[in-house]
């Protein structure tokens, strides 16, 4: 797939010829680059409803996007660092372009944090550049439904102030919950996706600014998501 994963699609079994169709059994099982240890999960099988209309009919079974997920959260695909400068790979360009956008609005600085956390500004009175290390703390789950499928998200995000001499400092830590879903239809022959923010929860994990209500800056975000970062994602 990429220098982080591969997909194994070799045949499960023999191909089996009937004589209006041939049905192929692949395994599509998706590895850490260079592991092949079998991931946690068991596959569950499945058939494709009888059609005739179309030459090809393929089918992708939940194991496929659960190891997927698997392997993308094992080589660390998940965890970005957001600067002025970042450097990522396929997967995870459209991620962090995701929070880019997002703290564009934010121009990310101290001084944007601290007009929204006031103790924020009382910690850092000159305004600095911000970072932001977002990690996965847990292997997101993916689970398909009819037309369209989930993504549930277990992760943290720690603000850093970068200082004149490039070092960082942490400001605060919060834990968050995100559930997206991603609609899926067909327009002019392309399989096309709609992005949706089902829900975004943060909460405080650790703060060297003091204790603070995190409430504000989750109803921000989650308000800039909505209302400009994912239409501006699905017009893409």
């Amino acid at each position: 797939i990429d220098d982080l994963a591969e997909v194994d699609y070799s045949l499960n079994s023999l191909p089996a010829v009937f004589r209006p169709f041939i049905d192929l059994n692949l395994k599509g099982i998706v590895y850490p680059a260079g592991n092949y240890t079998d991931p946690p999960y068991v596959a569950a099988p499945f058939t494709i409803p009888d059609q005739s209309e179309s030459m090809l009919y393929l089918a992708f079974s939940e194991y496929f996007f659960q190891t997927f997920s698997f392997a993308y959260y094992t080589a660390g695909a998940f965890n970005v660092t957001i600067a002025e400068e970042v450097k990522s790979g396929k997967l995870i360009y459209f991620l962090t372009c995701f929070f880019l956008q997002t703290c564009s609005y934010f121009n990310i600085s101290t001084e944007i944090f601290g007009s929204i956390i006031p103790e924020v500004a009382k910690y850092s009175v000159t305004p600095y550049p911000v970072m932001l290390k977002l990690t996965a703390i847990e292997i997101p789950i993916i689970s398909l439904e009819q037309d369209s499928f989930t993504v549930e998200i277990q992760g943290s995000m720690e603000v850093f102030a970068v200082l004149p001499d490039s070092t960082t400092q942490s400001l605060f830590t919060t834990n968050i919950a995100a559930n997206t879903s991603i609609a899926l239809n067909i327009f002019d022959q392309k399989l096309m996706g709609s992005l949706c923010l089902n829900r975004l929860q943060f909460s405080l994990a650790h703060s060297n600014v003091g204790f603070f209500e995190i409430s504000l800056l989750e109803n921000i975000l989650s308000y800039i998501l909505q209302t400009e970062v994912i239409p501006s994602a699905n017009g893409k």
